[in-house]
C-alpha cells in the first residue's frame, strides 16, 4: 500500500521497518520541545492516511531504558489529519532510570491499519458467554 508522506523538516527521516515482517515503522526525532515533565518529539513528517485506515503511534520496546511513557498510551492519527507526526512523552520519577531521546534517535513506531466502520445496535440482552461479566483479573494473574 502506498501512503503519501511529506517532509516538513530538512532532516526528517522517512519511516521504515527495521526488519522484514515488522508491524511498526520506526519514527526518528528531528527536534524536541519541553514543557515541565513533558517532552514532545517532532518527526518533521506529515502523512496522508487513506480513508478507512488509521495511523497508530506506539513507543518502541526500548522505551523502558528512558524512564518515559507515551502520554496517551497509543496515539491515533485519523485519515483527515495532515499535521506533523509528534510523540509526547512524560518523564516519570518513580523510575530511577531517566534518559531522553536525542535528535536522530528512533522515538516511536507507526502502524497503519484498516478499521471497520461500526454501527451499534441497541438490544435488551446480549448473548451469553463462558466469561460472562467477569472483569479485571478474571483470567488469572
Amino acid at each position: 500500500m502506498k501512503v503519501k508522506i511529506k517532509k516538513l523538516h530538512l532532516n526528517a527521516v522517512l519511516p521504515k521497518y527495521a526488519k522484514s515482517g515488522d508491524a511498526g515503522m520506526d519514527l526518528t526525532c528531528v527536534e524536541a520541545s519541553y514543557q515541565g515533565d513533558l517532552v514532545t518529539y517532532h518527526t518533521g513528517l506529515a502523512v496522508e492516511i487513506p480513508q478507512g485506515y488509521v495511523g497508530l503511534l506506539f513507543p518502541r520496546s526500548s522505551v523502558y531504558k528512558t524512564g518515559q511513557r507515551l502520554t496517551n498510551s497509543v496515539g491515533v492519527i485519523d485519515c483527515g489529519y495532515r499535521g506533523e507526526i509528534m510523540l509526547k512523552y512524560t518523564r516519570h520519577v518513580s523510575n530511577a532510570i531517566f534518559a531522553e531521546y536525542d535528535i536522530g534517535d528512533r522515538v516511536g513506531q507507526l502502524i497503519i491499519t484498516a478499521y471497520p466502520q461500526i454501527q451499534f445496535e441497541e438490544v435488551q440482552e446480549l448473548s451469553s458467554s463462558i466469561r460472562g461479566e467477569d472483569g479485571f483479573g478474571s483470567t488469572g494473574v
